[in-house]
């Protein structure tokens, strides 16, 4: 019995995420190996849990009684370990994270990296994409979203924000005058990011509000190009101010308007109201939130 509790836990994974393929990428599984063990499963059980076909899966009526028990079983377990991590020094378990790819070398990545440090026995994976993530549909327990906020049936807290900064290449800037005023730049070649308004906003040193359109030369959907395209002198655009800076030392990027203001994004953690994981997940997102404002102790070790 004990050496199937396994098998137990992703058959209910399947029946959660309604695929075996979307629960083999929820746990980290070849599609083969879920199904595999779920026919070992079946086997020992002598009972069909699952009808398959090439598009969906569907319990049978042993399967449903199945799960009912097994879905409480792992709700036990889940509970038992968010009742020892509320009363341990250390806590213990899992958790999937989402975040932004512009934030990769980020100081909330840093704060993320001092967490597990901290923590031996937590286990994080981390997804960085600059797609829109489904906490749910994708298996993620929080989710880093920055600039949007749209769902209010999940928990939020605010991390802190993102400066930006408008930039161009420097050999561009070179063959152009200097643009007096942002509205003169609409002739100017823009690199877009696609996630993003398709206007830029700034706001002048006497709160004059100014949008630039530009012209749009290339789009792409990812900071990280976005940033070498405008090295490679094909464009202004708007980058986090981590990004701007760094191709300002190093002379290829050069700043447009720094009297000027771009509204910053906002950095969130989003999560379930329900989630698995409630007392880890807490502890991890006020961790991350209180290393961004600097109330968490700095590590002293050499």
């Amino acid at each position: 019995m004990i050496e199937h509790l396994r098998h137990m836990a992703i058959f209910a994974r399947v029946v959660d995420e309604g695929s075996f393929r979307a629960a083999a990428k929820a746990i980290g599984l070849a599609p083969s190996r879920v199904s595999e063990t779920l026919s070992e499963l079946e086997a020992f059980l002598g009972v069909t849990l699952l009808y398959r076909t090439t598009r969906k899966i569907a319990l049978t009526n042993e399967g449903r009684m199945f799960y009912a028990r097994v879905a409480e079983m792992l709700r036990s377990a889940e509970n038992g370990l968010n009742e020892l991590n509320a009363l341990s020094l250390e806590p213990v378990g899992a958790l999937r994270v989402s975040m932004p790819a512009f934030m990769s070398s980020s100081s909330l990545a840093t704060a993320m990296a001092e967490f597990v440090r901290r923590h031996p026995q937590v286990a994080l994976s981390v997804c960085f994409t600059d797609g829109r993530t489904d906490l749910l549909e994708d298996g993620y327990d929080v989710n880093i979203r920055a600039g949007w906020l749209d769902d209010s049936s999940m928990m939020s807290r605010k991390l802190g924000e993102s400066p930006r900064a408008l930039v161009v290449g420097a050999d561009y800037a070179a063959t152009r005058p200097r643009p007096a005023h942002p509205s003169r730049m609409e002739d100017w070649d823009w690199i877009r990011y696609r996630h993003r308004s398709e206007y830029t906003k700034m706001v002048g040193p006497d709160g004059t509000e100014v949008k630039i359109l530009g012209q749009t030369r290339l789009e792409v959907d990812s900071v990280d190009a976005l940033y070498h395209f405008t090295c490679q002198n094909l464009g202004a655009t708007v980058l986090p101010e981590h990004l701007a800076a760094r191709g300002e030392a190093a002379g290829e990027l050069v700043r447009l308007f720094p009297d000027w203001r771009l509204l910053p994004l906002g950095i969130f953690a989003v999560w379930p109201d329900t989630s698995r994981r409630e007392s880890l997940t807490l502890l991890f997102v006020r961790f991350v939130a209180e290393w961004q404002v600097g109330m968490v102790p700095q590590s002293t070790g050499n």
